[in-house]
């Protein structure tokens, strides 16, 4: 019984709120009409009855007494119950109830009596007085049949005008939630026409500027993104095989060689041959496995590891190398991530100058500001990047001249695989302005020492 709709749900809801709404109204009216038309009885019935009374107290009243305007009935009582006077419609009639003794003066007692005459209510008004011959009550009545008319002309009123305004209500709310989820179910069927091949199609976006609206620019920026994930994937897998491809067809032809002509004196040379292929291969498997772990989303480490110490480490293996690296490091460096990371990190940026240097590459570690964020600086003597690829430069497999070619080693990953760590851990890299050759900058947030002190150099 429970409604599943959003349109059902708000119908009901809006139905009941009104439905609750004009049934207290209508009790609230009802209320208040049948209190100012007794109040109004009353009154009349009070006036009649003190009136009456004063007649009394001076002896000038007949028998047959003739009710004043808005009085149904007058009946006068003595203190042994007897009739002395009454209104023609009361005539002959027993008193109403005994009278009640009392002190001298004037004394009021109202309440509701069952009917006095056919089947309406009245409203009395007892006063008693002192006459020469005793205690003597005037009793004076007003017939409630305008409040019982009006009650129940407003309640049948109200029996049928309550039911037609709530069903009212519900058409309408049913129709508006209906007009406005409208748009809602055109984003629903466009999202359920798109598949895996159709990434290109978008939701309408409806002209209102409301939050349908706005969820349908949402939907459609989130079409976006997997549009642009599902092209970056495809073109990763194109990528990747290629990149694959050309290692194994060198190593299998080597094989092939080795095999077709077995001359020993040839073998040390296709061994080391096929063996550099192997590791190549091996690299990029490496990089590869690396890179499906950064795009699945993986809970970057969570460990406090000193940049500077990594930082030395890369750089004293390097010290033999065809472009050695100089240092300028600062004392400590702790950010948060993982050695196996931030190693990462450094050798790739380090590889990559190494690879475009000519006679020299500098590695700066130091503090940025109020000492809150490491800035590690790679510098190289090289040839340098063109502003206009230093975004590219980071894309994968993307090598931007024949200095960055297959038989120097690398593979186009490097920098993509560097600035996907920088950003996993919270920072960022990019390329940066230098007077020569290439800078490449790596910014990470520092973590505060024991004392709460930002780690600083």
């Amino acid at each position: 019984m429970r409604p599943r709709s959003v349109r059902a749900r708000a119908t009901l809801g809006a139905s009941a709120v009104v439905a609750l709404a004009l049934g207290a109204a209508s009790f609230a009216l009802l209320g208040i009409l049948d209190g100012n038309l007794m109040r109004d009885a009353q009154a009349a019935a009070e006036r009649e009855a003190l009136s009456t009374a004063g007649l009394v107290a001076a002896g000038r009243f007949d028998t047959v007494v003739t009710p004043g305007r808005g009085t149904d009935f007058v009946q006068i009582v003595d203190a042994q119950g007897r009739v002395l006077a009454a209104s023609p419609n009361l005539a002959g009639r027993p008193a109403l109830s005994p009278a009640r003794p009392g002190r001298p003066g004037t004394v009021r007692d109202t309440w509701k009596e069952g009917p006095a005459r056919g089947d309406r209510r009245h409203r009395v008004v007892q006063v008693t007085t002192v006459t020469a011959d005793g205690l003597v009550t005037v009793y004076a009545g007003t017939s409630l049949r305008e409040a019982d008319t009006a009650d129940d002309v407003i309640t049948g009123v109200l029996a049928v005008v309550v039911p037609l305004l709530v069903l009212t209500v519900a058409l309408v709310t049913w129709r508006v939630t209906g007009w406005a989820l409208r748009p809602v179910e055109a984003i629903r069927a466009e999202v359920a026409a798109i598949s895996d091949r159709d990434l290109h199609r978008r939701v309408p976006v409806p002209r209102s500027q409301d939050e349908i609206a706005r969820l349908a620019v949402t939907m459609n920026a989130t079409l976006d993104r997997l549009e642009a994930a599902g092209i970056r994937q495809r073109r990763f897998i194109a990528d990747a095989s290629h990149e694959l491809r050309s290692p194994i067809t060198v190593l299998r032809t080597q094989l092939e060689v080795a095999q077709a002509h077995p001359d020993p004196a040839l073998w040390g040379e296709l061994v080391s041959g096929a063996l550099e292929d192997t590791v190549r291969l091996q690299d990029l498997a490496a990089d590869l496995l690396l890179l499906a772990r950064l795009d699945t989303g993986e809970a970057p480490p969570d460990a406090r590891v000193d940049l500077a110490d990594v930082a030395r480490e890369a750089a004293r293996s390097r010290r033999r190398d065809r472009v050695p690296v100089d240092m300028d490091i600062a004392p400590a460096a702790v950010v948060r991530g993982s050695t196996l990371w931030l190693s990462r990190l450094v050798t790739n940026l380090l590889d990559n100058a190494q690879r475009h240097a000519e006679r020299r590459v500098r590695l700066v570690l130091r503090a940025d500001g109020p000492g809150r964020t490491a800035v590690l600086e790679v510098r190289d003597d090289g040839p340098g990047i063109a502003p206009a690829d230093r975004e590219r430069v980071f894309e994968r497999f993307t090598r931007l001249d024949d200095a960055r070619s297959r038989d120097e080693g690398g593979t186009g990953l490097g920098l993509a695989i560097a600035r996907d760590i920088a950003t996993r851990l919270g920072g960022s890299l990019t390329v940066e302005d230098a007077p020569a050759g290439a800078r490449l900058v790596a910014r990470l947030p520092l973590e505060p020492d024991a004392s709460g002190a930002d780690t600083g150099f």
